[in-house]
């Protein structure tokens, strides 16, 4: 199903097998005029197809569907589009591998609002990563399990890091916002919003998800990966909607 984005609205496809699911969230999403949902599709496959046809601006991923699952076509999806999985699973192990395949964020239903959906969307278009409390502390609980705890920064990039941008850092990996951020430090947003550019720099990631993973540690690369570009398509934070 393909619809025609208007004007300069932030385009969304919506990929989930539940016909109900994709009729919820195209209602909600109808409601915000910055929005318009340009496409459907009910497994991994056609949203593939659609992705390479529409290039929209997000795509909302489920990942239980027929087929071809999400998390199978999240990596191409995520060379064209940025990908928000909405699902209900918030397994530590599916919440990893799809910020490490490049999702932009992992909403869980049930855990998040109408409103904090569409703030999701319209963030992750300009490249913020969003995750809602069950998929952050799922997470966080991966990380924990598998890492040991650093004691002091290991490595070069890290080591580049000021006093200040270690703080914040530190409370981007407890997953606050920037507006929680600022309010634990007492700083204005922007100020934060500029440190977290800094650090995203200095640690060579391209988003908050992968600045979390190399902060604790968990930045392994498979060797049978190729080694991923980031000097290209690095997140900037932007004043948000």
């Amino acid at each position: 199903m393909i619809d025609h984005l208007p004007g300069k609205s932030l385009g969304v496809l919506i990929v989930d097998d539940n016909a109900v699911v994709r009729m919820g969230l195209r209602a909600l999403l109808g409601t915000d005029p910055r929005l318009a949902v340009v496409g459907e599709a009910g497994n991994g496959r056609a949203a593939l197809h659609l992705a390479q046809q529409l290039h929209p601006d997000v795509i909302l991923l489920d990942n239980r569907m027929p087929h071809v699952d999400g998390l199978s076509v999240l990596r191409p999806l995520a060379a064209i589009s940025r990908v928000l999985m909405t699902t209900y699973t918030h397994d530590p192990v599916t919440v990893e591998s799809a910020m490490r395949l490049g999702a932009s964020g992992f909403l869980v239903h049930g855990d998040f609002t109408p409103d904090e959906l569409i703030r999701a969307v319209l963030r992750a278009g300009p490249g913020l990563a969003h995750l809602s409390p069950q998929a952050t502390s799922a997470i966080l609980s991966r990380l924990h399990t598998n890492v040991p705890v650093r004691t002091a920064p290991q490595n070069r990039q890290i080591d580049a890091l000021t006093r200040r941008e270690r703080e914040v850092m530190n409370l981007v990996a407890q997953g606050l916002s920037n507006s929680r951020i600022a309010s634990r430090l007492v700083l204005s947003e922007k100020t934060v919003k500029n440190h977290i550019n800094h650090i995203l720099g200095k640690l060579q990631a391209s988003n908050r998800a992968e600045a979390m993973a190399h902060w604790l540690g968990t930045d392994r690369q498979d060797n049978r990966t190729e080694p991923r570009d980031v000097t290209t398509g690095r997140e900037r934070e932007r004043s948000r909607p």
